[in-house]
């Protein structure tokens, strides 16, 4: 069976004080109907870059090369009509600030009910009912008064819910969800994760989750992408990810993230500074902040390497293989010990 999502050499440069840099090299991967595919990495990755390019919402003056496929309908071949569909129908996006992306001049029932009634050419009655279901299919009691409130009555867990019922009204076969439990309390961040699971099983869809939590993506994701300067360095099952690293920067974010059952003075940390595709040196970008780089790290970009399963962009992967997970001091290190 064909993948309902291929990417396929993403490639995306953007103007920036006049001049083109560079925000995505050669990314490509492929999502599953049904499946959900996690994005991590450091601000600056492209985790957001990626999906906004997928949703076709890259501001004026965008380069963009390679190739993104929904169901083997090319994206950046669709014109008009077609890209209307497709923004509508075909894929959402749940954005990661909901205050930033509601109207606070228009209430709830006028958010939800848009679409409905622009794309669908709904009866606003009819609507307002739709909007009602979607609002208890979220958990949000009272729905006839919720429609009637603004954003700022809402608090942030609800107007985030608010925004799940917007993406999956039209039952769309991807959600794009970036960030969306980013602003809210850990105990909220659960309820809405466990609506957009119980919402993506019921209705088939396939999600591409971006998260900075390590944890989450374990938790929620089939397979885990690392990204790091615009570029995949990981690709995984999201259990194997934790256990059995593939990359050192893969084993670097793994080790800085805090653990419950282990007392610590200082968390690990990566040193250095993340470094954006247009910044990244020659050879493998994530090599002045590696511990275990070594002159051919610096020279040429690395290729995405299969292992099984699973792919990763590091040249030195079967000596390093089973030792990185270990490893609790990420950073620099002397060059007698990276030979080793």
């Amino acid at each position: 069976m064909n993948p309902l999502l291929e990417v396929d050499g993403l490639t995306v440069r953007l103007p920036v004080a006049g001049e083109p840099r560079t925000v995505l090299r050669d990314v490509s991967f492929s999502l599953d109907a049904g499946s959900t595919l996690g994005l991590v990495g450091e601000s600056g990755s492209g985790k957001s870059m990626t999906v906004r390019t997928i949703a076709r919402l890259l501001p004026e003056g965008a380069d963009v090369r390679g190739g993104v496929r929904l169901d083997g309908a090319e994206v950046f071949g669709l014109r008009a009509e077609a890209l209307r569909s497709y923004r509508a129908k075909d894929v959402a996006m749940i954005f990661q600030d909901a205050r930033a992306h509601t109207n606070p001049v228009r209430t709830i029932g006028d958010f939800l009910t848009e679409a409905m009634r622009t794309n669908d050419r709904m009866p606003k009655p009819a609507a307002l009912k739709r909007a009602q279901d979607l609002l208890s299919e979220v958990g949000i009691g009272d729905p006839e008064r919720r429609l009637r409130q603004f954003p700022h009555e809402l608090s942030g867990g609800l107007l985030q819910r608010v925004m799940i019922a917007a993406a999956v009204a039209a039952r769309p076969r991807l959600v794009l969800a970036d960030e969306p439990t980013t602003a809210l309390d850990v105990t909220t961040q659960a309820e809405v994760m466990a609506i957009l699971g119980r919402m993506r099983r019921e209705y088939g869809m396939a999600m591409l989750f971006i998260t900075h939590d390590l944890e989450l993506a374990g938790a929620v994701c089939d397979e885990t992408i690392v990204l790091y300067a615009g570029q995949v360095m990981e690709r995984q099952a999201s259990a194997r990810l934790h256990q059995d690293p593939l990359h050192p920067y893969t084993a670097a974010l793994v080790q800085a993230r805090p653990e419950i059952d282990r007392r610590a003075d200082r968390l690990p940390a990566i040193t250095g500074h993340p470094t954006s595709a247009y910044e990244a040196p020659d050879g493998c970008a994530f090599a002045p902040r590696c511990r275990f780089a070594q002159e051919d790290c610096r020279t040429g970009v690395p290729p995405l390497l299969r292992i099984g399963p699973s792919q990763t962009r590091c040249v030195r992967m079967p000596g390093l293989r089973g030792r990185m997970a270990g490893q609790r001091h990420i950073g620099s290190a002397s060059h007698e010990e990276a030979q080793r």
